[in-house]
């Protein structure tokens, strides 16, 4: 291993060099120098902060629209310079022209900062950067200088392990967001299915715990439309159930998961599920799948499903949820759509069996491999890195996350309390009518970060968004979480991570037309053996071979 880390190293330096030679011969005139990767040692005592002189630091970021642009004036980072006397020089980009704009600063060194705060980028990013040595590995500046990202790891090795690439090197900070853990981590469940709870109780009818009993619901919606119009005020035609299919929290596949053996489609991008013998399958080739999809078409003959729900786009959903024109919806959280007072979960259904599949990755909560990075034209990484620790400072996260405290305008997202210790604690204040998400925009950087659930209570408390969610999920989804695993969030190579993307193209694609097509038109039995042959033209099982070397390697490891 320590012979590859040398290696990848010299080789990173003839890149590097490669690339500065190339962009001086195109004309640039650039005359940047990138380190070769090698890990620079310096005493601790210089990174005793606040420095003795201030240093000048240069990074990269991104800010949401209409909010503050210059990093430097949100107070975050203004405690921050004065906690460490570090000034940060900022390149900073709205968030969406950051696709495009970062990059092309990677791409150009004589543009490149030291770090990029909200890189954001992908594994294939990270290998590809790696390859080229515009950034360099960060695992021994990490043990040696980033005290309070080490503890995190150290008590959750799981999330140094998905850190690390199958050479051994971290190429990236992570961003780690616990809000529950396992079957009752927060992002468990994406495309929560919420009923009209004041229709219900309108009706006389009981909340639905059968596919046919939900159908029956639906049924009693649409046929009283008049009535549920007239007994509420509503302006505009009733939809029995509204979603946007294949599309994320708004999809309704979690109705489909009792059918079958009962994997559902929980992973819409990836379409695969884990066995309890740790085997891992596509989940839309499925008998379940089939079946679901059969069921889900007989709602839309009869006229249940909303028939905008393949072409609608977010600003539509939304604006019939307000509208209050909804008996079932999906969301991530229906105030979103419309509002929490009339409408609760919808718990599992039962068909053929009664199980919820967790989202894939989810049971180690929020995680992001490729939140920031520290590229090779920084002179003195160790202090970059000690700069970049002091994000994971238990008492800095939360505010990075989500805003700060005590500054000069109408609201803040916390306000500065104690815990029962008599420590500092942040305590989510009240907003009022200002928007949580306006509110966190305005305040929050983003950026590496940890909060973790034990520092709720001690640090920061829970925000009341997510503990009702996570009451949710405990109370409706966990107890019918039968499936044993979910396929964790692993680092493959950058090989195998192209190969994947390109098998995904095709793969993915006739999953997802095949899904609306057949919810709308419905299929045959003839249709649906032509559906796996042409999946499996596409290399459905190279794809699914490459999931389960990785998923054998990360159970292979936690066993270690």
């Amino acid at each position: 291993m320590k012979n590859s880390r040398i290696f990848k190293r010299v080789m990173s330096a003839v890149l590097a060099a490669g690339m500065v030679f190339s962009m001086t011969a195109c004309g640039g005139g650039g005359k940047t120098e990138l380190n070769s990767g090698e890990f620079q040692e310096v005493d601790k005592a210089e990174l005793a902060f606040p420095l003795k002189e201030e240093t000048t630091l240069t990074g990269m970021i991104s800010y949401p629209p209409s909010t503050e642009s210059n990093p430097n004036n949100r107070t975050i980072f203004k405690r921050l310079q004065e906690k460490t006397n570090v000034k940060i020089e900022w390149n900073a980009i709205q968030s969406d022209q950051w696709g495009d704009k970062i990059s092309l600063a990677m791409a150009d060194v004589d543009t490149l900062s030291d770090f990029v705060f909200t890189a954001g980028f992908s594994d294939s990013d990270l290998l590809k950067y790696a390859d080229q040595g515009v950034i360099i590995p960060l695992e021994e500046y990490i043990d040696a200088y980033m005290p309070n990202l080490s503890a995190v790891f150290e008590k959750y090795p799981e999330y140094k392990a998905m850190c690390t690439d199958s050479e051994g090197h971290i190429w990236a900070l992570p961003w780690i967001e616990q809000l529950g853990s396992d079957k009752t981590a927060i992002q468990t469940v994406d495309n929560m299915s919420f009923i009209n709870k004041k229709w219900l109780d309108f009706l006389k009818l009981d909340m639905p715990t059968t596919v046919e009993e939900f159908e029956k619901v639906l049924i009693a919606f649409r046929d009283n439309a008049s009535k549920l119009q007239a007994e509420f005020n509503i302006d505009g035609s009733i939809i029995p159930m509204s979603c946007i299919v294949n599309d994320g929290g708004q999809d309704p596949s979690i109705l489909i998961n009792g059918f079958g053996e009962g994997y559902g489609d929980a992973d819409k991008g990836r379409h695969i599920a884990v066995t309890d013998d740790k085997k891992v399958i596509c989940s839309a080739t499925q008998e379940g799948f089939k079946k679901g999809i059969e069921w889900l078409h007989s709602l839309y003959a009869e006229n249940l499903i909303d028939p905008e729900a393949f072409t609608q786009e977010w600003s539509t959903y939304v604006s019939k949820g307000k509208s209050h024109r909804y008996g079932v919806c999906f969301s991530w959280d229906v105030a979103n759509v419309d509002n929490l007072e009339d409408y609760v979960p919808l718990p599992a259904l039962t068909a053929d069996t009664r199980n919820i599949t967790p989202q894939n990755g989810s049971f180690t909560s929020g995680f992001d491999r490729g939140r920031c990075v520290v590229t090779a034209v920084a002179k003195n990484p160790a202090l970059v890195c000690a700069w970049l620790d002091q994000m994971y400072d238990p008492f800095q996260s939360p505010q990075n996350n989500w805003g700060t405290y005590g500054e000069d305008d109408d609201f803040d997202i916390f306000e500065l309390g104690k815990n029962e210790n008599g420590g500092d604690m942040l305590k989510h204040a009240p907003l009022g009518d200002a928007s949580p998400v306006e509110v966190r925009e305005a305040e929050a950087v983003g950026g590496p970060l940890a909060v973790l659930d034990e520092y709720y209570g001690v640090y920061v408390t829970c925000p009341d968004d997510a503990q009702y969610r996570l009451d949710w999920i405990k109370d409706y989804y966990t107890p019918d979480m039968n499936t044993k695993y979910v396929y964790p969030n692993v680092f493959m190579s950058r090989e195998d991570t192209e190969e994947l993307s390109n098998l995904q193209a095709d793969i993915t694609k006739t999953i997802n037309a095949k899904k609306s097509d057949w919810i709308m038109n419905g299929f045959t039995d003839a249709d649906w053996d032509q559906y796996l042959k042409d999946l499996d033209a596409y290399g459905l099982k190279d794809m699914l071979d490459i999931f389960q070397k990785y998923l054998d390697a990360y159970f292979e490891n936690v066993a270690e």
